[in-house]
């Protein structure tokens, strides 16, 4: 393990490398209490937790990642499949000597900590999957915000991520350029591989979590924004009602974002669930 200086990553955050059988992976932890691994979205960095992070942390121990050809976390010479990296998250809780946790899982993410749920039940305590897809199977977005998903453009150009915000992400966007609260900062600085962007296309492009769905145990909390183009609000509600032990919350008026938008409101609705009886989180 190699250890990564504080400044790297900001002052509250602890970062190093964890060398697993099949991969290099940047991993960061941040505050103390049980453990929640965050995993992010498409093509996203540590950083790009920052506004959640500062919160969640305040009662828990966040275990944070780059995935592969994310952040500074090298890609994989060949893409694996989502059953792939579920075995190496599997493999980073045995290294960090996690031998249960909560999972939060964020967009493309949230598929992940779906396949990691069933994959591996007595790894997961608790699921949060907070505006995600259940895979084929779903109703897609539209044609023309696949387009847009299917490059990192929007990593790289702060022009190009103005501009396309809107379309893709919805909510808070649709009315001012991006909120303060997101760390534009690291989007850019940050950008994916190309390799590692379309290896992470590559692992959900015919992952379906549906046939399986019903037999995932886990208490899980499914929340979605209203307005988000990337999952229509009809894919959050099958994903409640195929899981056993799921409820749904929904924010009104917020989009892809929200989570990184609306930090404090998301926490408070994520501690919640992940504190209390498993149901009831508002």
């Amino acid at each position: 393990m190699c250890p990564i200086s504080a400044s790297e990553v900001g002052a509250e955050l602890s970062a190093r490398y964890v060398k697993l059988s099949t991969s290099l992976l940047r991993v960061a932890s941040m505050g103390s209490g049980p453990p929640l691994l965050m995993i992010n979205g498409l093509g996203a960095a540590i950083e790009m937790w920052r506004p959640l992070a500062t919160h969640l942390a305040k009662s828990r121990r966040l275990i944070m990642f780059d995935a592969p050809g994310t952040g500074r976390s090298p890609a994989h010479r060949w893409p694996m499949r989502m059953s792939g990296l579920s075995r190496m998250l599997v493999e980073l809780l045995d290294e960090l000597d996690l031998a249960e946790v909560d999972v939060l899982g964020y967009s493309w993410g949230g598929a992940l900590a779906q396949q990691l749920a069933r994959d591996a039940p007595r790894r997961v305590r608790r699921l949060v999957l907070a505006s995600t897809t259940a895979g084929m199977g779903c109703q897609p977005p539209s044609p023309m915000v696949l387009a847009v998903m299917s490059s990192p453009l929007r990593f790289g150009s702060a022009s190009y991520l103005t501009r396309v915000a809107p379309l893709i992400y919805g909510g808070d966007a649709r009315l001012a350029p991006l909120a303060r609260e997101l760390p534009l900062d690291a989007w850019l600085a940050r950008p994916p591989t190309r390799r590692g962007y379309l290896n992470q296309l590559y692992a959900i492009s015919t992952w379906s979590s549906l046939p399986w769905l019903h037999t995932v145990a886990a208490p899980t909390l499914v929340v979605q924004g209203d307005d988000d183009p990337l999952v229509p609000n009809r894919t959050a509600r099958m994903i409640t009602r195929r899981l056993p032990n799921a409820t749904r919350h929904v924010a009104h008026g917020a989009g892809h974002l929200w989570l990184l938008e609306r930090p404090q409101t998301a926490a408070d609705v994520i501690d919640r669930f992940l504190t209390g009886d498993g149901r009831r989180v508002s």
